[in-house]
């Protein structure tokens, strides 16, 4: 990617508050500009939320999805009811079992369905109508779109599952399923299952952007890949929108078939495996054999051992539901202060967590002696490197603790990233969000897990996920997400060195009271036994000042765009304690989390450049002290 190109992406979308990050209708952050508009965002001021025309999708739900779920409850619902809105039934039936469960001593909900109702909750499951042309002939009868609908008043409870699950709809295929709705070709199915079908006047082809001239009267003849189900529903052959070819065109230098969707997630996986590192497009992708050598290292490992999700806590969601389902309802760990939502998914399902916050060898030490005393637990969930502190867990002395007490191993590779550690064998199942470095572009979102074939319970995982897995990614998400993935390796060389020189930078500074990145950790051994031979150290850090005033100063200074989110081609700033721990700024603080604490993601930008808006930056502070 060129210097030039990235520098006018990144200051066209630093803009103003509010705006999206890049300005691109699908975009994944937003501009947080000041330190306080991030405080005024956490306080819910009305100077901030009504110029916020995006968000992190988890935290925000985007516009388009808003007014689809509102479109919903107007035809479905009542003037006091709200819904969420699901790939699946399965994730909606989910959101509903959460809602019921938190709200049952209030309310005193009884669990007596009738159809697709429970209590005061109920689902209203959509489908396309018979007769659109459809990727499979089973199209017509699967759910796209899977709405809970529930009082105004549990608004906040439902958006807390839409946070921590991650199972929402993304607005890629929010999209494509509004404009079928309103086109009345989304319809809901009844309670037997089958689809009511109104008659129709003409043959029914799909919303006008994706119809051709073929789909009248026949199906297409593209295959979808085992597992893609319901997410398979948007692939059309040969739009005929002439905005989203051009857009499509400009954006990838050709005209990109939607029908390509099952070969993206293909190469996908194989970009994940490590069997496919060269930058090319999808048909050249496609030539690439299956794995041929151990690119992991792990014996047995394929790509049929990668699952791909809507989003990075999606795949830690369903991993932890998974190992629920497979092992027992047990105890998990929380090792090392991870992020917001992994702690909640682990406290809030199952039968609870034991965390511990510092990931320190004094905390494996009271673990070891739980386990000697009997205490059993379902798996122990960590990060490699940790966010924002990155620091590295010991995970040679966990793997010999989960072979020794029997539990799973789970990392989330984020941030170190599989370009410069391999963790797989420490692990019986690595997790990462590829709507980060993996994609760089920051307008899509992605998760996957990744299960070690070597794990001592991996033919019980796979025979679990064999009943369980849905493949709810959206074809327009992956085909993005390939497109955007093709440089990844050649990205993360430039990452790994721009991150070390503002980190020389930072740490001779008389300003900074501490850098915080792998290779200036205390733990940067335990990173350093599993970073590859030309591994680097990631595209992460964070940095304290000696007074809030100065961070601030800081902050308000770097001429870089400021918003959540991390792993961007472009470098990307925020007060991340401030967005993320809010309103538990003294527990964070007893982890060594501290409140002022700014967390810089680096990017591509020309390295003498990034210098030198670090070295204004902290010049400010120092005339601020004058």
């Amino acid at each position: 990617m060129a210097t030039a190109t990235l520098t006018s992406t990144v200051s066209t979308s630093r803009g103003d508050l509010g705006q999206a990050i890049p300005d691109t209708p699908h975009a994944v952050s937003v501009s947080l500009p000041s330190w306080k508009a991030n405080v005024g965002y956490e306080e819910g001021e009305e100077w901030v939320l009504s110029k916020m025309k995006n968000g992190y999708p988890r935290f925000f739900v985007h516009v388009g999805i808003q007014a689809f779920a509102e479109a919903v409850v107007r035809k479905y619902g009542t003037s006091d009811e709200q819904a969420m809105l699901f790939p699946s039934t399965a994730a909606a039936i989910r959101c509903l079992d959460f809602l019921i469960k938190e709200t049952t001593e209030k309310t005193s909900a009884e669990r007596s369905p009738v159809g697709l109702k429970i209590g005061g909750f109920r689902i209203v499951d959509l489908v396309l109508q018979q007769g659109l042309s459809s990727p499979n002939e089973k199209a017509t009868s699967k759910t796209i779109i899977s709405a809970v609908i529930f009082s105004k008043t549990e608004a906040r409870l439902a958006k807390t599952f839409w946070q921590h699950s991650g199972d929402g709809v993304s607005s890629r295929r929010a999209e494509f399923c509004y404009t079928a709705f309103k086109e009345g070709y989304l319809i809901p199915r009844d309670l037997n299952g089958s689809v009511n079908t109104p008659p129709l006047s003409r043959m029914c082809k799909g919303p006008r952007r994706y119809q051709t001239k073929a789909s009248i009267g026949k199906r297409d003849n593209y295959a979808s890949a085992p597992g893609d189900g319901d997410s398979s529903l948007a692939a059309r052959r040969n739009m005929d929108s002439h905005d989203y070819s051009q857009f499509v065109e400009e954006r990838f230098g050709r005209n990109l078939d939607l029908t390509l969707a099952a070969n993206a997630k293909i190469a996908i996986r194989r970009r994940i495996a490590g069997s496919l590192t060269a930058d090319v497009d999808l048909s050249h992708a496609m030539e690439v054999p299956g794995i041929s050598e151990p690119v992991r290292k792990v014996p047995d490992f394929s790509e049929e051992d990668i699952y791909l999700y809507p989003c990075g806590m999606n795949a830690i969601f369903n991993t932890h539901r998974i190992m629920l389902k497979t092992r027992g309802a047990l105890k998990s760990i929380s090792f090392g202060f991870p992020y917001i939502d992994t702690l909640k998914i682990l406290e809030k399902w199952g039968p609870g967590c034991l965390f511990y916050g510092n990931g320190s060898a004094a905390d494996l030490d009271d673990l070891e002696d739980r386990c000697r005393g009997g205490e059993k637990f379902l798996a122990l969930f960590c990060e490699f490197p940790g966010n924002p502190l990155l620091k590295s867990p010991n995970l040679r002395r966990i793997r010999r603790l989960a072979d020794n007490y029997d539990f799973a191993v789970v990392v989330d590779e984020t941030i170190g990233n599989f370009m410069n550690v391999h963790i797989l064998p420490a692990a019986d199942i690595v997790v990462s969000s590829l709507t980060k470095v993996f994609s760089g572009d920051s307008n899509v979102m992605g998760g996957s897990s990744i299960f070690n074939p070597c794990g001592r319970y991996y033919n019980q995982l796979r025979n679990t996920m064999a009943q369980e897995y849905e493949d709810n990614y959206w074809p327009e998400d992956a085909i993005f997400l390939e497109r955007n993935s093709r440089d990844f390796v050649s990205r993360i060389d430039r990452i790994n060195s721009n991150a070390e020189a503002i980190c020389e930078v930072l740490k001779d500074s008389s300003q900074v009271k501490e850098v915080y990145y792998p290779k200036y950790s205390p733990t940067r051994p335990f990173y350093d036994e599993f970073r590859h031979p030309n591994g680097g150290y990631g595209g992460l850090l964070s940095v304290t000042f000696h007074s809030t005033a100065a961070a601030i100063i800081f902050f308000d200074t770097l001429d870089v765009a400021k918003g959540p989110s991390l792993g961007t081609n472009f470098t990307l700033c925020s007060p991340y304690v401030i967005l993320a721990h809010y309103n538990e700024l003294d527990w964070a603080a007893q982890f060594g989390v501290e409140a002022d604490l700014i967390r810089i993601s680096v990017g591509l930008e020309d390295t003498l450049e990034l210098r030198e808006k670090c070295t204004r930056a902290l010049m400010a502070v120092t005339k601020s002290e004058i």
